[in-house]
């Protein structure tokens, strides 16, 4: 008896096919006849059935890479997160200690953030501070405690001398009474300061840095 031929699905559109072999991953393995007549994604020499398992095997592979490169992703900035936060805690040890706490965030907090520079920024005189224009504040941070960036326009007013180093920043609300203020921390490189090693920390730094001003 001669085998069933399968009639062509003439006008079918792709999508459905696509949305088919979706919801029946088994069909081409329970089908492996199908595979001879497939016209394979990637031509190699030898059957059409090895062209096409060659073809599977490198989608796979990829597929294995790209999930093992987001994992390695996801780890990294786990352990970047986590040596920030050490790094805050060890910030904040400092500003208990200090008596002068503006002075403290200049010259210690650099090294302990591992950052390259950084300073007290406020809208009223303040002394060792840098005076920021009325608004100024709102207009960097908005409502968020934390902003991470590329450094701007505004470098010189919030960096000083040390704006020719600063090709990123993060700025830190110090909440509170008084003035509107934020802790600039500049940076050279751009894995120094980033979203992903935890803005958490950074904000309960600008809490403390409140707490030792006396806000």
């Amino acid at each position: 008896m001669e085998p069933t031929k399968r009639r062509p699905a003439e006008g079918l559109p792709p999508e459905v096919v696509a949305a088919y072999l979706q919801a029946h991953p088994r069909f081409l393995a329970e089908h492996p006849d199908l595979y001879r007549v497939l016209v394979p994604p990637q031509r190699v020499h030898g059957d059409r059935l090895a062209d096409h398992m060659a073809a599977m095997l490198h989608a796979e592979r990829q597929h294995a890479a790209a999930m093992a490169e987001r994992a390695d992703g996801v780890l990294a900035a786990g352990r970047a997160a986590a040596g920030l936060a050490a790094r805050v805690q060890e910030a904040v040890l400092a500003l208990i200690g200090a008596e002068d706490p503006v002075a403290c965030i200049a010259a210690e907090l650099p090294d302990l953030l591992a950052v390259d520079a950084a300073a007290l920024c406020a809208e009223a005189p303040l002394p060792g501070a840098r005076l920021l224009p009325a608004g100024k504040v709102k207009r960097l941070l908005g409502t968020r405690a934390v902003v991470f960036r590329e450094a701007g326009v505004d470098a010189k007013l919030l960096h000083a001398e040390a704006a020719g180093l600063a090709r990123y920043d993060a700025l830190v609300r110090i909440p509170g009474e008084g003035p509107p203020a934020l802790l600039a921390l500049s940076a050279r490189d751009p894995g120094t300061l980033e979203p992903a090693q935890g803005a958490g920390a950074l904000a309960f730094l600008g809490r403390a840095v409140a707490a030792a001003l006396g806000r």
